[in-house]
């Protein structure tokens, strides 16, 4: 039976033998990452280069055709019913009619105006009509119930303190069957504004162009 002093010396060389295989181990481990990183340098460089481009190339594209909308193009109506006024993209086409029947019949997109009995998501739809305010928020009753829309009430903000204007409506959500954006309802004295985006990629302009300069005559 080995004595108490060569059991604490064989114990000793095993612990070193086990250290010293873990630091072979890991040298080697940290020699072949060296390795790869020195022979892969120029590639992972490259690599990092044109990530780099095509980020850049992305935010270029993006702030030109923010830059391409500008300056923005105005709608006025006419004062005969309310003086309805906003601002929308040069870049969009649009088609407007104009009746007594229907003031303000308004199609609006960028480029080209698609067909309008086309399933297109226009990037916005203004629409004055010959309704009362309160018949026409009506029908949007049940989608709100429904939680289809979520409706908040809403002043445009350059409307905000003119004297005469009321509360319209927010909504936001599934507008119809097809499409999904966001809609204002607006009292404009004895008839109803609707302006929409049927899409959530038009949001921005709907809402920091079209709605933010938004004025009429209550």
């Amino acid at each position: 039976m080995p004595s108490s002093s060569n059991l604490k010396y064989l114990v000793s060389v095993v612990s070193l033998s086990v250290l010293l295989a873990a630091a072979v181990i890991f040298g080697g481990w940290a020699y072949s990452g060296r390795q790869d990183y020195k022979n892969n340098t120029d590639k992972k460089i490259a690599e990092a280069v044109e990530i780099a481009k095509a980020a850049q190339k992305q935010e270029l594209e993006a702030k030109f055709a923010e830059d391409s909308k500008l300056p923005h193009r105005t709608y006025k109506g006419s004062l005969t019913y309310g003086g309805v006024t906003f601002n929308y993209p040069r870049t969009w086409s649009a088609l407007i009619e104009e009746s007594s029947s229907q003031p303000i019949n308004g199609y609006f997109h960028p480029d080209v105006l698609p067909p309008l009995d086309s399933k297109t998501a226009l990037a916005l739809r203004v629409e004055l009509i010959n309704s009362e305010y309160a018949s026409v928020a009506d029908q949007y009753d049940s989608q709100i119930k429904d939680g289809s829309l979520k409706a908040v009430a809403y002043i445009p903000p350059q409307m905000v303190n003119v004297a005469n204007v009321q509360p319209g409506l927010k909504l936001d959500g599934q507008l119809t069957s097809d499409f999904s954006g966001s809609m204002v309802v607006i009292k404009v004295r004895d008839k109803t504004l609707q302006l929409s985006t049927q899409s959530k990629d038009f949001l921005k302009d709907f809402n920091d162009t079209v709605l933010a300069n938004l004025t009429f005559v209550p």
